[in-house]
């Protein structure tokens, strides 16, 4: 491994073909679970800007997320109605945050054989970034403290030893869905343009903003104030909002909503060559409106924005829509998605 000093700042990516005798359990960390965005050893296909873009309809992503947000639920109901027992909020924590976990390091494997199908945007200009030399420990940490972080909220805020999941608030879980994602892009839309307008508050978003062709890992790839706000202060303000409303929002609940978002937050750092709209159940409302997000609008807002930027939403471009900071579609286009031949999202 070169032994030459690199700027914290490097974004430059050798690591996985050096010496792995110098390799930190770090590195080992990410090589075990194989959470590489790339294959090495395969081609990745390199598309022009005007050639047409495949497209993968909501009921692929909804299937997708709805399967996996149901096995800990089904999993969890299982041992309560089997054993008469329940989970105290330590176990239930373990048995979520492993699901989360597991299902991110799923997804991140079905993103790679998508990537070797079909690309990634900007690919005629520049190839994906690596996990930079300098920030493998910073990435392996970050993943444990984003997966983590909100979970322990969650299971402190809102989990009863005594409720089955099967007693999640069935009617009222359509419309959490959606609004949760709406009401939480609120919130990150004006804490994520402040990071970016704010002088002293930029200091701690720069880091994130390192990458300008980002993958599914460097979606957590940030300082520790940013960390906090990401997983703990946006979801507090999300949750809080949609309480004062009325909704339930208990832990079940809850657990789903989060894992619609967190499936956007890896999907839209993954530059995937692909249209399709964050998955959820008012996408069609968003649709109407112009203000559904794509994988290119974040990836976009990597690309080309530093201090001053656009496309601040991560779930819609709702708010940057009514608030006049969205930016053009290159790639997505929608005369240049092809409509004809859909692509799905492979559950296993």
């Amino acid at each position: 491994m070169d032994t030459k000093p690199l700027s914290k700042d490097s974004m430059k990516s050798t690591w996985r073909t050096a010496d792995r005798s110098e390799w930190t359990h770090h590195h080992w960390s990410l090589e075990l679970l194989n959470v590489h965005p790339i294959d090495l050893n395969k081609d990745v296909p390199v598309h022009s800007k005007d050639e047409k873009i495949p497209y993968m309809p909501q009921w692929s992503l909804q299937r997708w997320v709805l399967f996996y947000s149901a096995v800990p639920l089904l999993l969890h109901q299982t041992y309560m109605v089997f054993t008469g027992r329940t989970l105290g909020p330590i176990a239930a924590f373990n048995l979520y945050f492993f699901a989360f976990n597991a299902t991110v390091i799923h997804q991140v494997h079905v993103l790679r054989r998508l990537g070797h199908k079909y690309g990634f945007l900007d690919g005629d200009k520049h190839e994906r970034d690596g996990i930079p030399d300098v920030g493998v420990a910073k990435v392996v940490a970050s993943l444990y403290k984003t997966t983590g972080s909100r979970l322990v909220m969650a299971t402190y805020l809102t989990y009863n030893r005594d409720q089955l999941p099967s007693q999640l608030s069935w009617a009222w879980l359509p419309l959490e869905i959606g609004l949760y994602g709406i009401v939480l892009d609120f919130w990150f839309y004006w804490y994520h343009r402040l990071m970016h307008d704010v002088g002293f508050l930029w200091k701690f978003h720069r880091t994130h903003h390192l990458t300008k062709h980002p993958n599914p890992l460097l979606a957590a790839y940030a300082d520790h104030e940013q960390e906090f706000f990401d997983m703990v202060g946006v979801p507090a303000m999300t949750y809080f909002s949609l309480r004062l409303t009325g909704l339930p929002m208990g832990f079940y609940e809850w657990w789903v909503c989060h894992q619609y978002v967190a499936f956007a937050e890896v999907f839209g750092h993954s530059g995937l060559r692909m249209h399709l709209t964050v998955p959820s159940t008012l996408s069609w409302l968003l649709q109407m409106f112009n203000c559904e997000i794509v994988i290119e609008d974040h990836d976009l807002h990597h690309r080309k924005g530093w201090r001053k930027s656009h496309n601040y939403g991560k779930q819609t471009r709702l708010w940057d829509q009514i608030f006049g900071t969205c930016t053009e579609r290159i790639e997505s286009t929608e005369a240049n998605v092809d409509y004809e031949n859909p692509a799905t999202m492979p559950l296993f």
